[in-house]
């Protein structure tokens, strides 16, 4: 019997969808909505899921940015063919994405049953989401929002890129939420930050889905809710991207700071009352 029936398999794919892109930490939300729903968070078959329906939310940006990510990497394939074409800012910034992700990758596969294990628990994802809150009221307001996406630079990617990595280890904090802090800090605009953000993620979220489809694919999860759970990511994860690049261009990050504590010490309280098993 899988362990996630259809019916879970849509909410958590709603969830996913929603908050994939948010600074609002989708795995966090994804362990508390599994925690609510019964589902045992550290099985590994519901991690490898949780894994693997983000490529539904990632295949969302693919689309949204298509036109995109189809000028990015002409560029970069006419770059290796011609040296003239190296000059331009969209062939280096290929090369920016793909180096940046060597560092999420290392720590991912180094700190593998790490993340499965103790920092997995929903008490690290409810002190990541108050801690995570802390570093993004701070980075925005630090933060001069005085450079577009054309004034990024190498720099700018190494570090936002790796900023992944506090996501990876303490979920809760949000990768979202890490990568458009440190553009922030960086002073990135708002709308560049998030941007940034959305291209950051392409390669290891992509790969990360990829890798754990084998063991979401076992016998306790099974295609079904897999399939159903990755296509409803893709779906609201679409509209999310929409909605985000709208609200980022004329707000602040103080309403997802604000509703970060609030769903932090929410989950302090379910957990010390035995509500929620962490």
């Amino acid at each position: 019997m899988s362990v996630i029936s259809v019916g879970q398999a849509v909410v958590l794919g709603v969830v996913e969808g929603v908050t994939e892109f948010l600074p609002v930490s989708s795995t966090g939300h994804l362990k508390i909505t599994q925690g609510l729903m019964g589902i045992p968070v550290d099985d590994k078959s519901v991690v490898a899921f949780s894994a693997v329906i983000q490529v539904g939310a990632i295949a969302a940006v693919f689309v949204y940015f298509f036109k995109d990510i189809v000028r990015i990497l002409s560029a970069w394939f006419r770059g290796l063919a011609d040296k003239e074409e190296r000059y331009h800012h969209d062939y280096k910034f290929a090369w920016w994405i793909i180096c940046a992700t060597i560092p999420i990758v290392v720590v991912g596969l180094l700190a593998k049953p790490l993340i499965e294990g103790p920092l997995g628990s929903l008490w690290v994802v409810a002190g990541s989401l108050i801690v995570g809150s802390g570093v993004m009221w701070c980075a925005d307001q630090m933060g001069r929002h005085k450079r577009g996406e054309d004034d990024t630079t190498f720099k700018d990617a190494m570090l936002v890129g790796s900023s992944q990595i506090l996501a990876l280890l303490f979920p809760g904090f949000s990768r979202s939420g890490a990568t458009m802090s440190t553009a922030l800090i960086l002073d990135l605009d708002r709308v560049a930050a998030t941007r940034l953000s959305f291209f950051l993620g392409l390669p290891a979220l992509t790969g990360a889905g990829i890798y754990e489809l084998k063991d979401a694919l076992g016998a306790s999860v099974g295609a079904l809710p897999l399939a159903v759970g990755t296509l409803v990511s893709f779906v609201v994860a679409y509209a999310s991207i929409a909605w985000l690049l709208k609200f980022v261009a004329k707000h602040s990050f103080n309403a997802f700071v604000v509703y970060r504590i609030v769903i932090g010490l929410l989950l302090f309280g379910l957990l010390g009352t035995g509500v929620v098993n962490a």
